[in-house]
């Protein structure tokens, strides 16, 4: 059954992967990204001219993760063409790269609200829908890094990303009785098709970062890259993550599975998170909330639409 899908950041990388691959599923597919009629115009228009080439139901959709106004808004405009969203995908991201020490307050702050509280917004939007509706699937993108290998100079984006795998876990026992299931998928190191490592951010403050090339660790910036491109197989393809949330989204209500890793350098994060999960499972199980852990089988009769 075809669904209504929307995908946060999707102007470029796994969001705009995800969005080509589910709208091929035969969905109709929101793929959503700031200024669609500014810097993301060609992006915009590319994707119209990709949809229209496919025959497929694919459509850029303003929407700025950083602004509830802009998120609701957007969230607004599927509602009243469609009646209903079915999907949301969690994907708006963004990476640093640099010496933890040498990034201001700020811009963690800045990097938590793109990585993590865009989540929230995003929720906050669509999920009363979704409740009235006793039916959902939140799909998020988040990352091996939480539970496996963490190099250094990447601290302020692997700390958002374990925020938002947290919240994650959480808003699936919060919606599981609602009918609402949820998908954590968990990429490994991409160092090609996606633009994470090319527009990520650098440290504020120079000087500090300074102190750190020029000392014990200098040139592990180039060292760091050059291990990561070294352990990345020349056939990895971030194609695949795309795959994956399409082959999640066209499951039946009830098989879809909690978490789904796609990890080329395997660094072990498909391990941790295999006794992560179960450890929190078994607490449910120990208090008496197992009924948490799988999505409700709602009657028709309670669903509205």
């Amino acid at each position: 059954m075809s669904k209504v899908v929307i995908v946060t950041g999707a102007s470029s990388g796994f969001g705009r992967l995800s969005a080509n691959a589910v709208a091929r599923s035969g969905h109709t597919v929101y793929a959503s990204m700031r200024e669609t009629s500014g810097r993301n115009a060609p992006q915009a228009a590319e994707l119209q001219m990709f949809a229209e080439d496919n025959g497929i139901d694919l459509r850029a959709i303003e929407l700025d993760v950083q602004s509830q106004e802009s998120v609701d808004r957007a969230v607004t405009k599927i509602i009243s063409a469609h009646g209903h969203i079915d999907v949301v995908v969690h994907n708006a991201g963004h990476m640093d790269f640099g010496p933890a020490e040498a990034f201001t307050p700020e811009q963690l702050a800045e990097l938590y609200d793109i990585n993590v509280l865009s989540t929230q917004r995003v929720n906050r939007a669509a999920l009363p829908h979704m409740r009235k509706q006793r039916s959902g699937l939140l799909v998020w993108v988040s990352s091996s890094s939480v539970a496996g290998g963490t190099p250094p100079y990447l601290s302020p984006y692997f700390a958002a990303k374990a925020g938002m795998d947290a919240i994650a876990v959480s808003y699936a026992r919060e919606l599981a009785l609602w009918g609402i299931e949820t998908s954590i998928v968990v990429p490994g190191a991409f160092t090609a098709g996606t633009n994470h490592f090319a527009h990520a951010g650098h440290p504020a403050d120079t000087a500090r970062a300074a102190e750190y090339n020029a000392g014990p660790y200098a040139n592990y910036a180039a060292k760091i890259m050059e291990a990561f491109a070294a352990i990345v197989p020349a056939d990895a393809d971030a194609a695949a993550v795309g795959d994956a949330i399409a082959e999640i989204i066209d499951m039946p209500f009830g098989k879809r599975p909690f978490r789904v890793h796609i990890d080329p350098t395997h660094d072990g994060a498909e391990v941790s998170f295999a006794v992560i999960d179960r450890m929190r499972s078994e607490m449910l199980h120990r208090v008496g909330l197992a009924e948490l852990l799988a999505p409700a089988m709602i009657k028709p009769e309670q669903r509205t639409n």
